[in-house]
């Protein structure tokens, strides 16, 4: 990885939708030579994907909820497994600490957060927060 191609993944953190073109006006290089550079990112596994960042909250999801799991000793594999297959859980991570599990989900209703959290219940202790706001929301890595 060389500068030229941290500035390739800064731009395109920014706006992945960018066209080849484009991003080779905006780094200094001709389109394929951006193509060749971006390929070579994807089949070294540094860029992994590219998605659509959408608003829950205008897809029907307005209640955000943080939720820490301690689990009981032996169900570290059973809390990840429910994780998995709960559809409302956008990212999950385990983690170092008493909590060893950490997860994000989005709610039509607070309604819908006790039927979820009793999934959980029988294999561990849960802390939960709803998220009022995010004064930092997910932005680039700073590569420059």
């Amino acid at each position: 990885m060389d500068a030229l191609d941290l500035r390739i993944l800064a731009e395109l953190q920014v706006d992945a939708r960018v066209s080849f073109a484009e991003l080779g006006r905006r780094v200094g290089l001709s389109a394929p030579a951006v193509a060749e550079r971006v390929q070579r990112m994807e089949t070294a596994g540094v860029i992994i994907g590219y998605r659509a960042e959408v608003d829950p909250r205008a897809l029907g999801f307005p209640v955000a909820v943080m939720v820490r799991v301690r689990p009981a000793i032996r169900e570290l594999r059973r809390i990840s497994k429910i994780a998995q297959e709960v559809p409302q859980i956008v990212e999950c991570y385990r983690m170092t600490g008493d909590d060893c599990f950490y997860f994000t989900m989005h709610l039509r209703a607070v309604d819908e957060l006790e039927p979820i959290l009793d999934l959980f219940a029988p294999y561990g202790q849960t802390t939960t927060s709803l998220v009022h706001a995010a004064p930092v929301p997910r932005r680039p890595l700073p590569l420059e």
